[in-house]
């Protein structure tokens, strides 16, 4: 970071965060959908997991169009918020059943919003360097993201939660 002078060069700084923020997100989601025991939160924790795939793809297209060298920075808050979800929905999850199924969709839900940050902060930086075409498709990620978590909260609160506290 210490390198970094300009906006362009933080904006690509930033990519690379967020290309390890999801594959360290990726990676984590495909131990918690095997916890997972209400169908829809499954789907939808699979669901997920190609959203950040075609997201990830996005950010490496975009490192590439900055004639960047296509690496990953990695990304110590997504690293944070990977260990605590982790922890809470495998290593010392609730017992299976609604309460670990809320426990998932809350940490689901802390590394979407994560995410939904740092592509917005980046879609924010490309409007700033002129550069529409990537905003468009920053701001696209965002509310992909944005559409994901309002569905899990449908889910928590509909059905999940209900669950939980009836138990």
């Amino acid at each position: 970071m210490a390198d970094i002078e300009t906006l362009q060069e933080l904006y690509v700084d930033e990519l690379k965060d967020l290309w390890s923020a999801n594959d360290q997100m990726a990676k984590a989601l495909k131990k918690i959908v095997k916890q997972a025991t209400n169908e829809k939160l499954k789907d939808m924790l699979q669901s997920s997991q190609d959203g950040i795939a075609k997201h990830t793809d996005v950010l490496k297209a975009l490192i590439e169009g900055q004639d960047e060298k296509l690496k990953k920075e990695h990304c110590k808050g997504m690293e944070g918020l990977v260990a605590e979800a982790l922890k809470h929905t495998v290593e010392e999850a609730p017992k299976s059943g609604p309460v670990l199924d809320a426990a998932i969709i809350a940490q689901y839900q802390r590394m979407t919003h994560y995410g939904i940050t740092g592509f917005g902060t980046v879609a924010a930086f490309a409007k700033a360097l002129k550069l529409d075409d990537d905003a468009t498709k920053l701001e696209a990620a965002v509310e992909d993201m944005h559409r994901g978590d309002d569905l899990m909260s449908e889910l928590a609160e509909s059905a999940v939660n209900v669950e939980a506290v009836e138990g």
